[in-house]
């Protein structure tokens, strides 16, 4: 993984360079681990003119699940105890001889930048942007086997709980049963925290489960990921409690099911990100329920559980190959309940078989 490590920094190089920086201090967690392998808590990774560092404020952890720094990558330990890591290198920089540092500003408050600017007045702060994030966006085989793995997790935590009983039980039960089941099975940890809705909570975008119980006819809906090597995946399924649905649950679930599928349908290299949400938009829209549809119809993921690109109305930019995505459409009913479901996909041109489906939990309109 070095040389991978390596390349992915020099092609940020190549980026700062062009911006007029020799130098760059990457300080958003995520960032820091895409670019050196690891990101301890508080350090930031100096891409330097003589030479790289990863800046610590303490000795980088063993946990598979933080990752290992690049063993290519010189580690600094802040000598100072409570040191700001960014701070010191900023200093580092100008010492290097560096002119110019482009920082994340999305990342630092105003105290840190000000902080690096006193450290070293004669250094000119420039932004950095988003470069990393863009870097980030097209995943390599390797990224995609980590997500393939976490989505089986997922898939596995999932399916186990659907063989359980469930009526009596309350949602935030069967979550605290869910997060479990994927450590148990290898994930890292829940890629974010659980949500189990029922009832008339069914449906509903990032509920976060109460002390409700299943009862017979309720709609259950459940969305959850698994965190594997840092890479983080998603899953939404929604089903009835019961021995057959409604007539209400079955045209509403097959409403939803149909969004979903024209989404999924969509994914394909060079589709705008605007239209992926149009395509599944447009069938919920089409039957009445434009009102109260969520603000976008999936997202990219990979360290973070939501990063770019967004699907969504006014998104702009299109998709490439080997990016992962989910689509995730839903409709809520307030006091009746409703239905999300939710894969986590990745691009693939068609002569490779169209998006590859990560998440393959049955999407039938189970009755348990």
């Amino acid at each position: 993984m070095s040389e991978v490590y390596a390349a992915r920094r020099e092609r940020l190089r190549e980026r700062c360079a062009a911006g007029g920086s020799a130098s760059a201090l990457v300080s958003r967690p995520a960032n820091v681990r895409y670019l050196a392998g690891a990101a301890p808590q508080g350090a930031v990774l100096l891409l330097g003119s003589s030479e790289d560092l990863l800046l610590c404020s303490g000795p980088p952890g063993d946990e598979q699940s933080e990752g290992r720094p690049d063993e290519a990558l010189r580690v600094q330990l802040l000598d100072a105890a409570g040191g700001d890591p960014a701070v010191a290198g900023a200093g580092l920089a100008a010492g290097q001889g560096a002119d110019s540092l482009a920082v994340e500003e999305h990342d630092l408050t105003v105290a840190r930048h000000r902080a690096l600017g006193s450290v070293a007045p004669r250094l000119r702060l420039t932004d950095l942007g988003g470069a990393v994030e863009q870097l980030r966006l097209v995943k390599d085989e390797e990224e995609i086997s980590c997500l393939r793995i976490g989505a089986e997790i997922a898939d596995q935590a999932l399916g186990e709980l659907l063989e359980s009983i469930l009526v009596g039980r309350t949602e935030r039960h069967l979550a605290l049963e869910l997060e479990r089941r994927l450590v148990d099975h290898g994930a890292d940890g829940p890629a974010f925290p659980t949500s189990v809705a029922t009832g008339p909570n069914a449906g509903r975008g990032g509920h976060r489960p109460t002390d409700r119980r299943v009862e017979e006819g309720d709609f259950l809906s459940v969305c959850l990921g698994a965190g594997y090597r840092g890479y983080r995946c998603e899953i939404g399924r929604t089903f009835v409690i019961g021995t057959s649905p409604a007539d209400w649950q079955i045209e509403l679930y097959d409403l939803v099911f149909a969004a979903q599928r024209a989404g999924r349908e969509a994914l394909v290299p060079g589709a705008a990100y605007r239209d992926i949400d149009r395509a599944a938009r447009h069938v919920l829209d089409s039957a009445g329920y434009a009102d109260g549809l969520a603000p976008l119809m999936g997202h990219g993921l990979g360290l973070e559980i939501d990063e770019d690109p967004q699907l969504a109305p006014a998104a702009m930019g299109k998709l490439d190959a080997c990016v992962p995505v989910t689509v995730e459409p839903g409709v809520h009913l307030p006091g009746r309940g409703g239905v999300r479901i939710d894969d986590t996909l990745v691009v693939r041109p068609e002569a490779d078989g169209g998006p590859e489906l990560l998440t393959i939990t049955t999407k039938e309109l189970l009755a348990l």
